[in-house]
C-alpha cells in the first residue's frame, strides 16, 4: 500500500513563503501522477495542483494560479509544492495524494497522506 507523507507546513505571514514536499519511503512516486488538496476548517476539500508522472504537465486551480508552483524531482522521489505570496485564505491542511489525476474531486485519487497544516497570519 502506497504510503504518502507530508512535510513543510506551518506558520507563516501573509505574503510569505512555504515549501510542501510530497514522500513516499520504500515506493517509486515517479510512477504516479501527484495532486495537491487543501481542507479548511468547515470547507470541502479541494484540488490545488496537480503534476504528470513525467513532470510535463501541470494543473492549477484559479485561486493559486501565479503564486504556486508544483514540481517534482524523481531522482529523490519527491514532489514539491512552492507557494508564495500567501494569503489568510490559504490556510488549511495539505494533503498530497496519488493514483488519479485532475483537481476534482478528490475521489478520483486513491492514496492519500496524513496532511500538513498551513497557517497564513499575521
Amino acid at each position: 500500500q502506497l504510503q504518502l507523507v507530508e512535510s513543510g507546513g506551518g506558520l507563516v505571514q501573509p505574503g510569505g513563503s512555504l515549501r510542501l514536499s510530497c514522500a513516499a519511503p520504500g515506493f517509486a512516486l515517479r510512477n504516479y501522477n501527484i495532486g495537491w488538496f487543501r481542507q479548511a476548517p468547515g470547507k470541502e476539500r479541494e484540488g490545488v495542483s496537480c503534476i504528470s508522472t513525467n513532470g510535463l504537465v501541470t494543473k492549477y486551480a484559479d485561486s493559486v494560479k501565479g503564486r504556486f508552483t508544483i514540481s517534482r524531482d524523481n531522482a529523490k522521489n519527491t514532489v514539491y509544492l512552492q507557494m508564495n505570496s500567501l494569503k489568510p485564505e490559504d490556510t488549511a491542511v495539505y494533503y498530497c495524494a496519488a493514483g488519479g489525476w485532475g483537481l476534482s474531486p478528490p475521489s478520483l485519487y486513491n492514496y492519500w497522506g496524513q496532511g500538513t497544516q498551513v497557517t497564513v497570519s499575521s
